[in-house]
C-alpha cells in the first residue's frame, strides 16, 4: 500500500510475543534503510477484563502485546538511534491510562505502564538525543473494537451513536484524525518536545483526574 502512493516500504513479519521477532524488525529495517529515525508504536489489543473476573490468560494477552512488546521494541529503538544521532519514540496512550472504565482494567493498567515507559525514556536518553512522548488517542472504532462491541450485540452504527453522546467533539475519532499529530511528533519540528502527554480525544476524558 505504501508504494502505490509511491514512497518506500518494507514488510518485516513480526510475532510480538517473540522478543528475537522484535529484535528482527528493527534489525531489517536498519539493514534495509541504515538507520532507525523514529518508532511509532501502534499495535494494542483491548478485551473486556475487569479487575474482579480477569483471568491469567486474558491478562498475559494484554500485557504481552501492549506492554512487553513495546517494552523490548523500544530497547532495539534505543540502542540503533544511538548509534546513528538520536531519533523519536511515540508511544500510543489511551485516556485509560488514568485510572480507565471498569470492564478495561488489564488495558488500563497496560496503558497506565506506557506512560511511566515514556517518562523513563524521556528522562534517561535525552543525553543521547533520543526524544519519547505519549500520543493519546481517543475512542476509536478499530477492527477489535468493532469485533468486540459486534461479540456484545452491538453494530458499528449503535456504538458510534453511543460514543457520540459522550464525545464532547460528538464523534469517534477516526484513525486519519491522529495523522498530523503524529507527522508533528515525528518530525524535527518537535525536537525538543519529549516526555510529553498529547491528547487527540476529541475532548473526551475517563476519571475525575483527567477533568483537572
Amino acid at each position: 500500500m505504501i508504494r502505490t502512493y509511491g514512497s518506500e516500504g518494507i514488510f518485516v513479519h513480526t510475532e510480538l510475543t517473540n522478543v528475537e521477532d522484535c529484535k528482527k524488525l528493527f534489525d531489517e529495517a536498519a539493514a534495509e534503510y541504515g538507520r532507525i529515525d523514529g518508532f511509532f508504536n501502534y499495535a494494542g489489543v483491548t478485551p473486556v477484563s475487569p479487575l474482579d473476573t480477569c483471568n491469567q490468560e486474558t491478562f498475559d494477552k494484554v500485557m504481552d502485546v501492549n506492554f512487553r512488546a513495546a517494552f523490548f521494541c523500544c530497547q532495539n529503538a534505543v540502542n540503533h538511534m544511538r548509534k546513528t544521532g538520536g531519533g523519536t519514540i511515540v508511544l500510543t496512550g489511551s485516556p485509560h491510562a488514568w485510572g480507565g472504565e471498569k470492564d478495561r482494567a488489564a488495558y488500563a493498567c497496560s496503558k497506565g505502564v506506557l506512560l511511566t515507559l515514556m517518562e523513563h525514556i524521556a528522562k534517561n536518553y535525552g543525553e543521547d538525543r533520543i526524544r519519547c512522548n505519549y500520543l493519546t488517542l481517543g475512542w476509536t472504532p478499530t477492527e477489535g473494537e468493532v469485533r468486540l462491541r459486534i461479540s456484545q450485540g452491538q453494530t458499528e452504527a449503535e456504538l458510534r451513536r453511543e460514543a457520540g453522546k459522550v464525545i464532547p467533539f460528538g464523534r469517534m475519532n477516526e484513525r486519519s484524525d491522529y495523522i498530523g499529530a503524529l507527522v508533528y511528533l515525528m518530525s524535527d519540528e518537535s525536537y525538543m518536545l519529549s516526555g510529553s502527554v498529547f491528547r487527540c480525544t476529541g475532548g473526551w476524558y475517563i476519571g475525575t483526574s483527567m477533568q483537572q
